[in-house]
């Protein structure tokens, strides 16, 4: 029986550095709150049903979510982890269930390893924070990631801890760090360590290359550039006309205002079929694969111009890929594992958490499976 694992966004409470990048007060929310319609039919805002507007940092939220979890059928979560040269962001929850030990669910980490800038804003040159790597800073990541490792919830293959890189093709020597990293494990008396890479939209190499590299797995992530449907061809040149237009708008005027806002709009039915079809396409020997699967994808609550929006209200088909997806892993052993993209990814429109339109048919398709 497959093992679902739900990526689970920290940002839902307010940090010092947010305050200062964003305004006082600033969490995800902000941006799911002011997400409006792009078009007809287009739903925005998404907003939450059971749990509502929550906070991260309440103990009680946390625990209704690891229940709402469990009881659909979630194996466990995967937390984005934030770590610049030693410089952490969205911590707290993390640490507060390490140190509360509650609650009791499954977990590992994903370590979202890129530079912040303005994207959401459109100024995507202006850097909040830099992501730096250093075999310094390799040492001092292994030693605070220890603490999770070791924690008897922690998320383990053949009792190695799982921990995965979203972005390897941004650490320079990726073969180095992985080296490093397993032999701190041994010395630390840990069994060793199950590696895993993203393959995104921004991977620079296949699922082979990861392997060739010193990962153990690759996550599959959706939605994937290889699966996502074209456009239709006059939607395609209507965006391309707004784009230059936007661009010779933006410097006549030397600022990052819009005039017209542009969508990418994608049928999720055939990312659906394409992906399915593609779970066994791009299986090969001697390469683990594990797939993920999304309700549905929209990042127009987080940008102003060029979002992309994949649509779905219908659960089933979701479903159908979940059920796929399950399939696919069947004669893995201990880590026969599913990724679903996100518990709780509002501002992308991807969420298993209960919304006001939806409810809980997505969460309920995991739970049939």
């Amino acid at each position: 029986m497959a093992k679902f694992i739900a990526f689970y966004l920290p940002q839902f409470h307010p940090i010092p550095e947010n305050d200062q990048w964003w305004g006082k007060g600033f969490t995800e929310w902000t941006n799911v709150s002011q997400a409006r319609p792009r078009f007809r039919g287009h739903y925005q805002p998404h907003i939450p049903a059971d749990l509502g507007f929550y906070d991260l940092r309440l103990a009680e939220t946390r625990q209704e979510q690891a229940k709402l979890a469990a009881d659909n059928g979630i194996y466990g979560f995967c937390y984005y982890h934030y770590w610049f040269n030693g410089h952490k962001l969205l911590e707290r929850p993390t640490e507060d269930i390490l140190k509360s030990q509650e609650p009791d669910f499954p977990f590992c980490l994903c370590w979202a390893n890129e530079t912040w800038s303005r994207t959401w804003s459109g100024e995507d040159r202006y850097v909040l924070i830099k992501q730096e790597h250093s075999r310094e800073d390799d040492i001092e990541h292994f030693k605070y990631l220890l603490s999770f490792f070791t924690d008897p919830r922690y998320i383990c293959v053949d009792n190695k801890p799982m921990f995965i890189v979203y972005r390897p093709d941004l650490i320079a020597d990726v073969e180095g760090t992985l080296l490093l990293w397993r032999q701190m494990a041994v010395d630390a008396g840990v069994p060793g360590l199950h590696l895993v890479a993203v393959y995104n939209n921004f991977s620079l190499t296949d699922e082979q290359g990861f392997i060739k590299k010193g990962f153990d797995a690759v996550i599959e992530f959706q939605p994937h550039k290889r699966y996502i449907p074209k456009q239709a061809l006059v939607r395609r040149v209507a965006n391309k006309l707004k784009s230059l237009v936007n661009e010779c708008y933006r410097k006549l005027r030397k600022t990052h205002d819009v005039l017209f806002v542009t969508t990418h709009r994608h049928s999720y039915q055939k990312l659906k079929d394409n992906a399915i079809r593609g779970l066994q396409k791009h299986q090969q020997p001697g390469v683990k694969v594990y797939p993920s699967v999304i309700p549905s994808w929209d990042n127009s609550a987080r940008r102003k111009d060029g979002s992309r929006v994949i649509q779905n209200l219908d659960p089933q088909p979701f479903g159908e890929w979940l059920q796929h997806a399950a399939t696919s892993v069947a004669d893995y052993q201990d880590d026969n594992f599913v990724f679903i993209n996100a518990w709780n990814e509002w501002a992308e429109g991807a969420h298993l958490e209960p919304d006001l339109v939806c409810g809980h048919g997505f969460i309920d398709e995991v739970k049939k499976i």
